[in-house]
């Protein structure tokens, strides 16, 4: 029997939000992908792990849509390796992953596999220049037939359906640019995917190492999988947990990590944290009012970590020259961790380049 705050102090762990230096070399959730959501995303995520990313560039990593078509963060020097991890594990598993787009292909005759790599043809063809995300799919649309595209009201237009634009775009061997809103698309400087998948960002381990114990529908939830081809896929080498009555495996590497894992220090986590991305929120935050104000359908908020536990909400707040971060505990907090949440709070107002003028705690 494993409780949660054995699972939460080895996540912290694992995760290296206990440190204070890293780089980008031996930071672990590189290998998984940093969600770049939001102006608080990957470099926020990486300055949390101890990676001076002041010093970063995009010669040293690269932006790519990937899991679950959100942009993620990678080291440049592992594109090919991620591209191989990223591959649809099967047509039945990216039909699930591009939702919507899978029926009327289906109805036309036309695999899901084929259609990603008819996609990823076609964009690549059109971006020999950096091209933004408008300008491609508009091309996009007058070059693929009917089953690709979908007619959007908003726009009063025809697009190609927005999955499996995002998850050709690797396929085609295109980044993102970093930094660029709307996203602006460029061919990866000598781009070569790599033959097989590396144990090392294969995607299952990968969650297991970062966010078990976990069972195999937590992992295909958190690539938007089907369930029966991760089990299918499920590594030999696990043992097996239980956590709050419930059987989960764990790479038997890890074990004695698990075991021994303690949980120290504080971070004000992104709202897209991978910490924040497992699929077992009730081990993350038990209460359902927590879990609710953590995880709104729209806008959500960070989390305050604290000593390996969940202790509140915050949101910035700048208003012109102001910049406040407000802070919604969920239990007293002792004045040392008050003190170290103040800290965080000027460690994000530098990353933001702007200075703050307060944190507010609410009663």
């Amino acid at each position: 029997m494993v409780d949660r705050h054995q699972v939460m102090n080895f996540r912290v762990r694992a995760q290296q939000l206990d440190r204070s230096e890293g780089t980008l070399a031996d930071t672990a959730i590189l290998d998984i992908g940093v969600q770049n959501t939001g102006p608080d995303g990957a470099r926020w995520a990486l300055a949390g792990r101890g990676v001076d990313v002041t010093a970063l560039s995009d010669k040293d990593m690269i932006l790519l849509w990937t899991v679950r078509g959100a942009p993620h963060l990678y080291r440049r020097a592992d594109v090919g390796a991620v591209a191989a991890a990223v591959e649809p594990f099967s047509d039945a598993d990216a039909g699930r992953r591009i939702y919507d787009a899978s029926k009327p292909l289906k109805a036309a005759g036309i695999g899901n596999l084929a259609a990603l790599d008819e996609v990823a043809d076609r964009m690549r063809a059109i971006v020999t220049a950096p091209t933004v995300k408008g300008e491609v799919s508009g091309r996009l649309a007058t070059m693929l037939p009917e089953p690709y595209l979908r007619f959007c009201r908003p726009c009063d237009a025809t697009h190609v359906y927005e999955m499996p634009f995002r998850l050709a775009a690797v396929r085609a061997g295109l980044e993102l640019d970093l930094d660029t809103s709307p996203p602006v698309l460029r061919r990866i400087t000598g781009f070569k995917k790599a033959a097989a998948v590396d144990d090392r960002f294969d995607l299952i381990r990968a969650y297991l190492r970062l966010l078990g114990p976990a069972t195999p529908k937590q992992v295909a939830d958190y690539l938007d999988a089907p369930s029966k081809e991760v089990k299918a896929l499920w590594p030999d080498d696990v043992i097996e947990v239980t956590v709050g009555g419930e059987v989960r495996s764990l790479l038997a590497a890890d074990e004695e990590a698990l075991e021994s894992a303690e949980g120290t220090g504080t971070r004000l986590l992104g709202p897209y944290d991978l910490f924040l991305q497992a699929k077992d929120r009730a081990t993350l935050v038990s209460d359902a009012a927590r879990a609710k104000e953590l995880w709104p359908v729209l806008g959500r908020p960070g989390a305050v970590l604290v000593d390996g536990e969940l202790v509140g909400t915050w949101r910035p707040r700048k208003s012109g020259r102001t910049f406040t971060v407000a802070v919604q505990p969920w239990q007293r907090l002792s004045d040392a961790a008050r003190k170290a949440v103040a800290a965080q709070a000027e460690l994000l107002a530098a990353h933001r380049s702007v200075a703050l003028t307060g944190v507010d705690f609410a009663s």
